[in-house]
């Protein structure tokens, strides 16, 4: 009995002492960032079980823009545009007869659309994401599994005519779930509407453009980027792909953040916070994987190798007919909106952008991302900045002011 209790210690020991190495190797391994440059940013938020990361990320963007400017830290409320624009959204599905997608996406061209056209109110003037179901944070399931089956009864009805009775009934769903927009609030001891609280911002809401880089326009022009989210068909200025980054980078170093858009479901863009544009074929090689070998692998296996790498992951470097191939075979996909704000480099040198998610404080960064340049200059969709962080030599080819 003492042997097996002895043997039973032992291998507890054993135990323990191989967790703490396996726990000392994560850590040796985990990516340590030096931050080059950051700019300000407002609080972290979680849109949890909601697709609303086009609001979160595009309204933190204005509120950097108000930070920047004039140092004052607001609070906007992501259920006011979310009530808004999914009512307009409706309503052009039905003008449609359904061929238009009705769904919780969307971009950050319509905040800046809500914004202009309906103004916009503090979190504190509309309930809490998710109190009137019940839940402490958004949750879209039960809203839009209402919603959606409306919505498509009313654009796929065979009347020969339909009142506009429907809108009634779908905007008391909408308010119901999300709440009313109020057309007075109090804000700091001072009355407003939500058209002069916007206007009270400090902001000029003409300043601010989107960018995307693809061949199937010509570069200079404007276009609206063929995904079904853009469904407001807003343009956006078509630039090649090295512009495209060097946009990105004056406007961080001018102090600016960009409301970014692309694609987040790569094997690169880890649910820890790293985004890298592996080079698998390099990254069999260094885990001594043929190419037969690794495609028996797992999804999960692939998965656990390449995240091993960490930041000493092998990336390919991405070029303009390879960002146009991967956006028409829909390898590039519409996923995801966040906000890039800073720039880091890792213990290789290697660059990254410093990026503001809407998943809380997930991952190993507490809510920010490192998304290193190739990464985003392969699987960026479009991005929203103010024109006067543009370079003014890329700003006058655009015809911008």
């Amino acid at each position: 009995m003492k042997k097996l209790i002895a043997m039973a210690l032992l291998a507890c020991i054993a135990t323990g002492m191989n967790a703490q190495d396996k726990k000392g190797t994560a850590e040796k391994n985990k990516p340590v960032f030096t931050t080059i440059k950051e700019n300000k940013i407002t609080s972290i938020k979680d849109q949890n079980r909601s697709g609303t990361c086009w609001a979160y990320s595009t309204l933190s963007f204005f509120e950097n823009e108000i930070l920047k400017k004039t140092g004052k830290t607001y609070d906007l409320c992501e259920m006011f545009v979310a009530n808004k624009d999914y009512m307009e959204r409706a309503i052009l599905t039905v003008r449609m007869h359904g061929d238009s997608q009705f769904s919780q996406g969307g971009s950050s061209e319509d905040v800046l659309y809500i914004l202009k056209n309906h103004g916009i109110c503090p979190e504190t003037a509309m309930p809490a994401p998710g109190t009137l179901t019940g839940d402490s944070l958004a949750n879209f399931e039960e809203f839009f599994g209402v919603m959606e089956p409306y919505v498509a009864a009313v654009s796929k009805s065979k009347a020969k005519k339909i009142s506009k009775q429907w809108q009634k009934g779908l905007q008391g769903i909408i308010d119901s779930y999300l709440g009313e927009c109020p057309k007075e609030f109090v804000y700091e001891g001072k009355k407003y509407t939500p058209q002069t609280f916007a206007a009270s911002l400090g902001l000029n809401f003409d300043d601010y453009v989107s960018i995307t880089s693809y061949t199937h326009h010509p570069f200079y022009t404007q276009f609206p980027v063929e995904v079904q989210d853009n469904w407001r068909w807003a343009t956006s200025y078509n630039v090649p792909m090295d512009e495209m980054m060097k946009i990105i980078d004056n406007a961080i170093n001018e102090g600016y953040t960009v409301a970014w858009g692309g694609d987040v479901t790569e094997d690169g863009f880890t649910r820890m916070g790293l985004g890298i544009a592996y080079d698998v074929k390099k990254v069999r090689s260094m885990a001594g994987t043929d190419a037969d070998r690794w495609f028996k692998l797992s999804s999960t296996e692939k998965k656990s190798k390449l995240d091993s790498l960490g930041v000493d992951a092998p990336e390919i470097v991405p070029t303009q007919e390879m960002r146009q191939e991967a956006f028409d075979n829909w390898e590039t996909t519409d996923d995801h909106g966040m906000v890039i704000f800073g720039i880091a480099k890792d213990k290789n040198g290697r660059e990254y952008y410093m990026v503001k998610n809407s998943w809380g404080e997930y991952g190993d960064y507490k809510g920010i991302w490192y998304m290193s340049k190739n990464y985003v200059a392969y699987k960026t969709m479009s991005f929203m900045v103010n024109k006067n962080a543009i370079p003014k030599d890329i700003r006058k080819k655009l015809g911008l002011n």
